[in-house]
């Protein structure tokens, strides 16, 4: 099969925000117990912080990592996780039935970011706790010492603020299953209140309200649109929630999911420039899709009240890592409406690394990623995508490739493809309407013919890119993806 995309320099949505390849990291299983921090493995250093967990996430180029939360802020008490660990408090925690020891919390984490390479997006808990709590965390990692909660800090060891720039308003407080959750109206006076307070002690911050949990609730855009409509002066972001799924094991069907993470963003699109319209503001307000990912294969989420349970701890296999891809390929199309984004989670839950005592598998999920976070740069470039398409179900006619592009001001160029067809392979050609491209840097491919196929302890690297062939050919690229394939191109170009 044959297809062709075309590109065209001026042609594109601005900026790709790197923050797009952010993580979350929730107190939940094993993410932070067993999974971050683990001062009984070999593989931990004196601090207890896993280094190969920090390796593997380093190649993913991180630039933020959401905490704690999650269902899990909406309980959470973040003065039980600091001082010393002797005088720190167990705690039963609502959202997981599980016991949380407090032995991690926000100092930690702190020196974990560091250590990772990243920066913190810190969740506030607007559930069972309100303004003025949020103002002492805004205050204990942002204020110079001097005041109550700033002197606590270095009491503890951290004379120097953390600069936390980045702060999300709750957790999904439209959720039935959250603790304190609540009507979009009395949200959005806690978020408006919390905000006003923590913007006037620091003025560099920027805040993420809670948007609707997902497209399914019935208050998926109403509770948004209220919220904005109250809050619009406090805030930069409103986040979106999608975990996709495949109950029905239909990999056609499940390979159009990027269809669905179109509509979502375009959703939010239109409701940012309802309201904008609506304050008569030049302010813009943006997405943060701060929880995304596949999950759906393992839902246990009772921890039994027991440390560190075993929970969400999914298996990925190729058709859920090219999902993820269409995920990333959605939001740099998408890159003048998405400015951050949060894979869920990075470890054990829901997560492209899983970890035993004494070793990691990295799984299906983690290469698209990988590539993805390495070689985007730039602007987002409009694609104008021709290529045969296949019938997905109720989602109709879908095409086979799913694209992305960027090209940075050094004429890098970054092409990334998915190909849906579970049998047919496809060549495609790229070309520029006002460019050449001269060189073919370098083509990564992901792909199997068993869209169940998965790594495992056993069979670690059944999954892993491998190189791929492209040619030039009058200064166009042709590339030939195989079926059930994600593919990642590097080049350059010169203006004609």
């Amino acid at each position: 099969m044959q297809a062709s995309l075309k590109l065209n320099t001026l042609h594109h949505v601005g900026d790709v925000d790197q923050r797009i390849f952010g993580g979350f990291a929730e107190h939940i299983g094993r993410c932070i117990y067993e999974g971050i921090y683990d001062p009984e493995s070999p593989l931990s250093n004196k601090e207890g912080f896993r280094i190969d967990v920090i390796d593997a996430l380093k190649k993913l180029r991180m630039p933020i990592m959401r905490y704690p939360g999650g269902n899990f802020v909406s309980c959470y008490d973040w003065k039980e996780g600091i001082g010393p660990r002797s005088k720190r408090p167990a705690h039963p925690d609502f959202a997981w039935k599980s016991i949380e020891p407090n032995t991690f919390g926000t100092d930690e984490f702190m020196q974990w970011c560091n250590l990772a390479q990243t920066q913190p997006m810190m969740a506030i808990n607007l559930g069972t706790k309100g303004a003025e709590e949020a103002a002492a965390l805004l205050e204990y990692c942002n204020m110079p010492a001097g005041t109550y909660w700033a002197d606590k800090r270095a009491e503890n060891g951290h004379k120097q603020p953390y600069g936390v720039k980045l702060w999300c308003l709750g957790n999904e407080m439209d959720g039935p299953w959250q603790a304190g959750h609540v009507p979009a109206e009395e949200y959005a006076r806690r978020a408006d209140q919390a905000g006003k307070i923590m913007r006037g002690l620091d003025d560099t911050i920027e805040l993420v309200a809670c948007g609707s949990s997902g497209r399914g609730m019935a208050t998926y855009l109403a509770y948004d649109r209220i919220t904005l409509e109250y809050c619009w002066d406090s805030v930069t972001y409103v986040s979106a929630h999608r975990y996709s799924q495949n109950h029905r094991n239909d990999t056609a069907w499940f390979l159009a999911e990027g269809v669905e993470i179109d509509r979502v963003i375009e959703d939010y699109a239109g409701l940012f420039t309802y309201v904008r319209g609506l304050k008569r503001s030049e302010k813009k307000v943006y997405l943060s899709f701060d929880e995304w990912n596949v999950w759906y294969k393992n839902h246990e989420a009772d921890g039994k009240w027991t440390k560190a349970p075993h929970l969400l701890e999914e298996v990925y296999n190729l058709e859920d890592a090219l999902v993820c891809a269409q995920y990333l390929n959605s939001f740099i199309r998408r890159a003048d409406v998405v400015k951050v984004a949060c894979i869920a989670q990075i470890v054990n839950v829901i997560a492209p690394l899983l970890t035993s005592s004494d070793g990691l598998l990295v799984q299906s999920s983690f290469y698209p990623f990988q590539l993805m976070a390495e070689h985007c740069s730039g602007r987002s470039l409009a694609p104008i995508l021709t290529c045969p398409t296949y019938t997905a179900g109720e989602r109709g006619e879908t095409p086979l490739v799913d694209v992305s592009a960027t090209l940075n001001e050094s004429g890098d160029l970054a092409v990334f493809l998915v190909n849906r067809s579970q049998s047919e392979s496809i060549t495609l050609e790229v070309s520029f309407q006002d460019a050449s491209i001269t060189c073919i840097s370098g083509i990564d491919i992901l792909s199997g013919n068993d869209p169940k196929a998965a790594n495992t302890w056993e069979n670690p690297n059944q999954l892993m890119p491998r190189a791929g062939v492209a040619h030039l050919t009058d200064g166009k690229a042709v590339v030939e993806l195989p079926a059930l394939s994600f593919t990642a191109l590097r080049g350059s170009i010169t203006l004609k």
